[in-house]
């Protein structure tokens, strides 16, 4: 499997897509062979595949321009998708008031949490979540370094 400069990637691709007014979300290889960049962007707007085909065709001849990825390989541009992880604390500034999915640190345990993201500041996050067999909505508070992943969740 090669390995591809991912960052000196990354550097390449940002200032482009910045201009074009998207967010570069995520940059991965991936695929059985190696031989697939993924490209996730992201905007304040909700991505179409209109948005992606745009991309892709700037992205690939800024690539094979560059020469950082040798020999064929397939591009793959996409959303983040409606259950986008949060990986930075600005990932929870921007969707505070949406429904989330956090799993956190309790104690020696891991437990998951599932509602509405109703407050964030230096000190962690706050998750309003339905009470137990129809209670009212209990707050959970949880610091940064207790976060262990989190992601937007779709209400069913």
């Amino acid at each position: 499997m090669p390995t591809w400069p991912i960052t000196s990637i990354k550097e390449l691709l940002e200032p482009t897509l910045n201009h074009m007014g998207y967010e570069l979300y995520a940059l991965e290889q991936s695929g059985q062979s190696g031989r697939t960049l993924r490209v996730s962007i992201d905007r304040s707007e909700p991505i179409k595949i209109e948005d992606c085909e745009r991309v892709s065709r700037v992205v690939g001849p800024l690539l094979d321009h560059s020469r950082f990825i040798e020999g064929p390989y397939d591009l793959e541009v996409s959303s983040p998708g409606a259950e986008r992880p949060l990986k930075v604390h600005a990932d929870y500034e921007r969707f505070n008031g949406k429904r989330v999915n956090i799993r956190y640190r309790s104690g020696p345990s891991e437990t998951v949490v599932e509602g509405q993201l109703v407050a964030v500041d230096s000190a962690g996050i706050a998750v309003s979540a339905l009470g137990a067999r129809g209670r009212a909505p209990v707050i959970v508070h949880i610091g940064w370094d207790d976060v262990v992943a989190g992601r937007l969740a779709v209400a069913i």
